[in-house]
């Protein structure tokens, strides 16, 4: 299992972590295999989605903010359900299919880690098997 280290600038952000895990990758070795990417925190996420225009990133910051405000009304004493909410929709962890020693993404996929209730320092685990 390796961590990745991940350091939050703001309440909510999309960092995209792609680089970071094709490497933990190529260092494994693995030709043919799975990469599954877990976040342990139940304010963050991962999610796999177009790298190529950054727009992208800011449209859905934007939109997951409409459909889920800071401040709604909720009863969770701590005061940040919105960024519970927003984890349970996006969710915790991803499968890549590794194929040929890469990632098998699409040609604009990348992988982001989400922030909900940042700036924070977060971790990612990242594990690979190795196909029989």
């Amino acid at each position: 299992m390796n961590i990745l280290s991940v350091k939050t600038r703001t309440k909510t952000e999309l960092i995209e972590i792609t680089a970071e895990v094709h490497a933990i990758v190529h260092k494994t070795g693995i030709v043919e295999g799975m990469c599954f990417v877990y976040v342990p925190h139940t304010t963050a996420a991962v999610t796999i989605n177009e790298n190529a225009d950054p727009s992208v990133r800011k449209d859905i910051v934007d939109e997951i903010n409409k459909i889920v405000p800071w401040n709604d009304h909720y009863t969770h004493l701590e005061g940040n359900s919105a960024a519970h909410i927003k984890s349970s929709l996006f969710g915790a962890t991803s499968a890549i299919p590794i194929s040929n020693g890469r990632l098998a993404l699409g040609t604009w996929q990348g992988i982001y880690f989400c922030e909900f209730d940042g700036p924070r320092n977060r971790e990612v685990l990242v594990q690979t098997v190795k196909s029989e």
